[in-house]
């Protein structure tokens, strides 16, 4: 693991070009699987969940070319190998997304242990089992994990999510592709990854009904093909850097393909006293001196972030704003109505001098503007925490340090370099 050592106290300026969403790029490359095709993909980032992904592919010896200066991969899955064991790639979510195209392929596989991703908290399994049941895999459980077996065709099915889970959904559309005739899904996610998602299965042929609500029809089609797709910009890193620009009372100008996402976002910045503007492809944020927390109009109730599926504020971001709770003037309730127990890092806040209150596994209060200081924290397994923690002690002058930020480098490529050029003192040190 590594740590970030920041000597914060400067305010950020310059221009980003952000790179692209990982929840879009892995599950997409993981889609790459259900063709023998080749498969161009254009702007993929060089962050390590994808390195995992393609040293998992030519475990599988399938082509692959990766060039992560020009950001382009070609995949090409047209081996038959039949290993008798297949090693999943671990320490990421996204590797459930493998299933419905390694059973496709193989017929069966074992999942050796639950797949983890960012601890956000309890992220449970049983939806996707309850997927691939129903489109009629049997699955059990051995002393090797958790054994699924493909039926000899997928059936198409009509099925009820309990909850918008991402990649529920998303493994979903990946059995409906491939199954006989035509499935539905009611309460489907539709997060703008998702949206991206369903739109490159969409170029593979896959003819899908419904992107961007939560229903979705899939009509399933005997086989997929190649295709090429060039991911968008990704709106968590366009927040990100707005974020960082209000928070250090700075000037940052962020390439922003996506402003249609931002309604929602506009409002929650502008609840701190940070508004952000839009025009000709960019976005940026004007401020005050000061953030100052916008007084509810309802009286005796706190100003109220909640983070829900989409089109809700999404909890990958509440840390973000999180940190600019304790920075500006006031108080404010953050509710995360997805990830029980997922808010447990903000007492790491408080190393910083910040007063933060647990009202329950979902819910804290941060009240804002209190004199900051320096601090050694721990960040968790959680990308945006360990940001909102480099939020915090970028803006407080003196040296800080962030243990444990390595998972900054599983969704970021050159995270610390564009902290540099907008004016940053931040480096990465090994732990000892």
């Amino acid at each position: 693991m590594a740590r970030l050592v920041i000597n914060g106290g400067k305010p950020l300026n310059g221009t980003i070009l952000p790179s692209t969403n990982k929840n879009a790029v892995l599950p997409v490359m993981c889609a790459s699987l259900l063709t023998r095709e080749p498969v161009v993909l254009r702007n993929v980032p060089d962050i390590t969940d994808v390195r995992k992904l393609l040293d998992f592919f030519r475990s599988l010896e399938s082509e692959v070319e990766a060039d992560f200066i020009s950001g382009i991969v070609r995949l090409r899955h047209c081996a038959e190998l039949k290993p008798e064991v297949i090693r999943l790639p671990v320490a990421m979510r996204s590797t459930i997304l493998l299933i419905p195209a390694l059973l496709c392929r193989f017929g069966h596989i074992v999942l050796e242990e639950d797949a983890k991703g960012c601890t956000l908290g309890v992220r449970e399994i049983d939806p996707h089992i309850d997927v691939f049941r129903a489109f009629g895999a049997t699955v059990s459980r051995e002393r090797a994990g958790i054994a699924i077996t493909a039926p000899t065709a997928f059936r198409a099915v009509q099925h009820w999510l309990d909850y918008a889970s991402v990649t529920t959904t998303e493994n979903f559309v990946m059995c409906a592709a491939m199954a006989q005739r035509e499935s539905s899904l009611v309460n489907a996610a539709c997060e703008p990854h998702v949206q991206e998602f369903c739109h490159f299965l969409s170029l593979m042929g896959a003819n899908i009904k419904g992107i961007a609500t939560s229903t979705l029809t899939i009509d399933g089609t005997a086989a997929l093909s190649g295709a090429e797709y060039t991911f968008a910009d990704d709106y968590h890193e366009v927040a990100t850097f707005l974020a960082l620009a209000a928070i250090t009372s700075g000037n940052i100008r962020v390439r922003n393909g996506s402003p249609g996402h931002f309604p929602l976002l506009n409002r929650t910045f502008a609840n701190f006293g940070a508004n952000i503007r839009h025009r000709d492809g960019w976005s940026w944020v004007e401020t005050d001196a000061h953030l100052q927390v916008q007084a509810s109009f309802t009286p005796h109730l706190l100003q109220k972030i909640e983070a829900a599926p989409w089109p809700y504020v999404p909890a990958d971001l509440l840390p973000i704003f999180i940190a600019l709770g304790v920075r500006a003037e006031g108080s404010v309730l953050f509710w995360n109505k997805i990830y029980e127990g997922a808010l447990g890092w903000t007492s790491e806040l408080t190393k910083f001098g910040a007063q933060v209150v647990t009202c329950d596994p979902h819910r804290i209060v941060t009240f804002g503007g209190r004199q900051l200081t320096t601090a050694e924290v721990e960040s968790p397994y959680i990308i945006r925490v360990a940001i909102a923690l480099l939020m915090v002690a970028i803006s407080v002058e003196g040296c800080s340090v962030i243990h444990n930020a390595d998972p900054i480098r599983r969704a970021h490529p050159d995270f610390v370099e564009n902290l540099r050029g907008l004016g940053a003192d931040v480096r990465w040190e090994e732990e000892a």
